[in-house]
């Protein structure tokens, strides 16, 4: 299938042409699951996860990458079909979007220097500096949780790694396999490490990743949901999972 990557800014002239291919917003600054190569390509979990769906579909992708503040706007003005961006499943969201079954459900993690004189409790984070990426699940856990540490808000969490590494942030607060992957496991992540133990709420943190989809589209939404089950049960979806994790990210499969 063939899959375009277009700026967000181009989406609504596109938008309002003929409806060639389902256009999925992405953000292309979330690695391991959507990064921007060098070349300008969208790379990654989230990415090869969208095309194989597509495939199963029987559909063509255009990929519009679309900065996180703006994703769910773009969605809703219909710059885009769909979401596919690491969206946690939450009743907040549901009140805007309608959301597919979950791709894949992981906690979230703080992370900090390795010389680090605090944990993870809220008051070894009081008067703290957090980053979190704005308009976050992690930015709803840190306000409620811990109402005396200090947050600091970035449009991107590859901003806020860089704010870490350079002694402006006490801590960062992200999903566990982003922030394992994206910063601790390169070098950029040397001398920084897990604080305390993993984080989740399912008040907050949802019920793991889905594709968000506008609220009227139900018949989209099933076609993906249906397409999430095809992958998962062919293999392809473990075949994409074991090209960046060694362990399961779908997690438990939800109660029937």
């Amino acid at each position: 299938m063939k899959r375009i990557l277009i700026p967000a800014v181009a989406a609504a002239t596109l938008a309002a042409g003929p409806a060639l291919a389902i256009s999925i917003c992405v953000e292309g600054a979330y690695p391991p699951f959507s990064e921007t190569a060098p070349d300008g390509s969208i790379v990654g979990f989230d990415i090869d996860i969208a095309n194989a769906l597509c495939d199963e579909m029987g559909e063509d992708c255009r990929l519009v990458r679309t900065d996180w503040d703006g994703i769910i706007p773009a969605l809703l003005e219909g710059h885009c079909d769909a979401i596919i961006a690491s969206m946690s499943i939450t009743p907040e969201r549901r009140q805007v979007v309608d959301f597919t079954k979950k791709y894949y459900h992981t906690p979230a993690m703080l992370v900090g220097p390795e010389d680090a004189d605090f944990d993870d409790r809220p008051e070894g984070l009081a008067g703290k500096v957090v980053g979190v990426q704005r308009g976050t699940i992690h930015q709803d856990y840190m306000e409620r949780n811990y109402p005396d540490t200090r947050l600091t808000l970035y449009a991107s969490q590859d901003e806020a790694y860089l704010d870490l590494v350079s002694g402006r942030l006490d801590a960062v607060m992200a999903d566990s396999i982003a922030i394992t992957e994206g910063f601790l496991n390169t070098p950029q992540g040397e001398n920084f490490t897990q604080i305390g133990d993993t984080h989740y709420d399912p008040e907050v943190h949802g019920e793991g990743a889905g594709i968000a989809v506008r609220q009227e589209d139900t018949e989209l939404r099933d076609r993906l949901s249906d397409a999430i089950r095809a992958i998962r049960e062919d293999s392809t979806y473990d075949e994409i999972a074991e090209r960046y994790f060694d362990f399961d990210i779908y997690g438990e499969e939800p109660a029937s």
